[in-house]
């Protein structure tokens, strides 16, 4: 039998979680990142919005998971040597943490610029021998009864 945690005798606190992770590309794709010549748009923009919409659906996407109502949340993806990184934060007044919301903010601010750069990945045979995805971990967990309701 399948169920979800029961968390209704936890109080209510002040929660946070940050997650961060990379995507590693070639110095050719971060070169046309960086002169936003990327076909298909800006995957910087487009990703970092794609991981605030992942953060407010991680319930939809994780069965066990709560629905959790967020009072704020940020996704800041930058160019690095490597590729790109992404720090991704999720906040709220509940009963149950937040890293959840964050790692699929992360990993799904990550999986679009992948998508939106694969074009420029691909090898002869379609592959992708110089791209890959991660760590993606939580960087930051914390939760105060300062906050709390």
């Amino acid at each position: 039998m399948a169920r979800q945690r029961n968390v209704g005798a936890k109080p209510k606190l002040h929660r946070r979680a940050v997650a961060v992770g990379e995507l590693t590309l070639r110095a050719s794709t971060r070169r046309s990142i960086r002169r936003r010549s990327v076909e298909k748009g800006d995957p910087i923009a487009a990703s970092e919005l794609a991981g605030l919409l992942a953060m407010k659906r991680t319930p939809e996407l994780i069965p066990h998971c709560h629905a959790v109502p967020l009072t704020s949340s940020a996704v800041r993806v930058t160019l690095s040597r490597r590729g790109v990184r992404v720090h991704a934060e999720a906040e709220a007044v509940d009963r149950t943490g937040v890293e959840m919301e964050a790692l699929v903010g992360a990993s799904v601010a990550l999986l679009t610029v992948w998508d939106m750069v694969k074009y420029l990945e691909k090898d002869a045979r379609g592959l992708y021998p110089a791209t890959s995805l991660g760590p993606v971990r939580v960087a930051v967990k914390r939760k105060s009864a300062e906050d709390g309701a």
